[in-house]
């Protein structure tokens, strides 16, 4: 099977190379952003791309979107720490072949990989028993738990209505660290702006402007 690994994390994009090589697959590429993980997934129009959903350069979802729409033949299996079900349901409306996270065993990722090279489909036993359908506030909830201290001091601070260079001044790190910060927590919360993160953060629901 020839795949693409996408996944910010490289040592374990190369630990998954070796592994996934020993059982007799071919890894064509691997990526560390969204963006370059489309470009490998386009370039080379692997049989399986095995990717992330947090990238500092955007949203592993609108990735997958990209990829199903531009290399429909690709499937997509998803390896995340992020658990919440629904998540879960929206890759599988994307169409992915399946989710796993990151906890697995080795092992039990190459099974998941050969299922899917099968023609079958391989989501987490234990995240599809957990109940999908949640109320807004709880998914909410699971979300600002993902976040680490710092994202969430950065996210209180975006409440406050600080500027990424007030932010900056303040925690005594980078602007481009704090636009790190930033990004990482628009995907882990799954929105698209920081108005829409302070709402959820102040447990209000927003509702974008048409």
């Amino acid at each position: 099977m020839r795949l693409v690994l996408c996944d910010d994390n490289r040592i374990l994009c190369e630990a998954l190379a070796s592994i996934f090589e020993r059982h007799g697959h071919e890894v064509e590429a691997i990526a560390t952003s969204a963006a370059d993980g489309i470009a490998a997934v386009v370039e080379h129009r692997p049989d399986a791309c095995l990717m992330d959903l947090r990238f500092p350069d955007g949203n592993g979802l609108d990735a997958i979107r990209v990829m199903r729409r531009r290399v429909p033949d690709t499937k997509i299996l998803v390896l995340s720490c992020l658990a919440d079900p629904l998540l879960l349901a929206e890759v599988k409306e994307l169409g992915a072949a399946g989710f796993l996270r990151k906890d697995q065993k080795p092992d039990s990722v190459v099974r998941a990989l050969e299922a899917v090279q099968d023609g079958g489909v391989a989501f987490d036993p234990k995240a599809a028993r957990r109940p999908v359908r949640q109320t807004t506030a709880l998914a909410h909830q699971n979300r600002l738990a993902a976040l680490t201290p710092r994202e969430s001091e950065v996210l209180h601070r975006i409440v406050a209505g600080q500027s990424t260079k007030q932010m900056a001044c303040e925690m005594e790190v980078a602007i481009c660290t704090v636009r790190g910060y930033v990004k990482a927590i628009l995907i882990k919360l799954d929105v698209h702006s920081r108005l829409e993160a302070a709402a959820i953060a102040s447990g209000r629901q927003y509702r974008s402007v048409a």
